[in-house]
């Protein structure tokens, strides 16, 4: 009710002041599993893929959201789950693997998973190495992966920034991608990470960033 509430409202507000180029838009299935695989630059990201792509997209969320005490803890609550975000267990090796679990159980729904790969949001806008996350979903699922190339919108949000500001936005789906005839490699690493950089090298060419062989993550603890 609420997605369907903020597609009629939000959803066309969003088009109309920022205009964004859509490229590619075809190659998104009208229904049925597909991971909306992105590169990361803003907290926007998950507003304008949907957008783009016509349908309602799922997306992993940190639990604490969905837990927080007080009437204002239940309304949060609430509007991420009417945004469709999926409520998820961060930090070990057991919570990776139920993420996985989980999302393999979206798309068994028939959703579309979006799915941002470098794992966290870029610190400098350039692209960095991609977690495996996104090959172990798609070799078990055997869903195909879009790759999405964004652009623009870190200038629409700022690092650091609650406002967001009018800039232009691009978002270009490439070609499907199938590993489902892989799944019997799922514990194969170098396959999880060949699937994984191939994916990545086709997320490069739609957003046009310089890549950094070093996970995201570590760069910002190192700065």
């Amino acid at each position: 009710m609420l997605y369907r509430s903020l597609e009629l409202t939000l959803a066309p507000a969003l088009r109309a002041v920022y205009k964004p180029v859509v490229t590619g838009a075809g190659h998104v299935p009208a229904i049925g599993p597909v991971i909306l695989a992105a590169n990361h630059e803003s907290f926007a990201d998950e507003f304008f893929i949907p957008i783009a792509a016509r349908r309602q997209v799922f997306y992993f969320a940190k639990a604490e959201y969905f837990t927080a005490p007080g009437l204002r803890g239940r309304a949060m609550a609430a509007f991420f789950r009417g945004m469709g975000q999926v409520p998820v267990e961060r930090g070990d090796l057991r919570s990776a693997a139920a993420v996985i679990d989980i999302g393999v159980e979206v798309l068994g729904e028939g959703k579309a998973l979006g799915i941002f790969p470098e794992g966290t949001r870029s610190p400098d806008g350039k692209l960095y190495k991609f977690r495996t996350g996104v090959a172990r979903l798609a070799l078990r699922s055997g869903a195909p992966v879009v790759p999405v190339g964004l652009v623009g919108t870190r200038d629409v949000q700022p690092p650091e920034s609650k406002r967001w500001h009018r800039s232009p936005v691009e978002i270009h789906f490439g070609k499907p991608m199938q590993f489902g005839q892989l799944a019997a490699q799922e514990r194969n690493t170098r396959v999880l990470r060949e699937v994984t950089d191939a994916i990545r090298a086709e997320i490069q060419a739609l957003s046009g960033q310089e890549y950094v062989d070093a996970f995201g993550s570590a760069m910002k603890i190192a700065n």
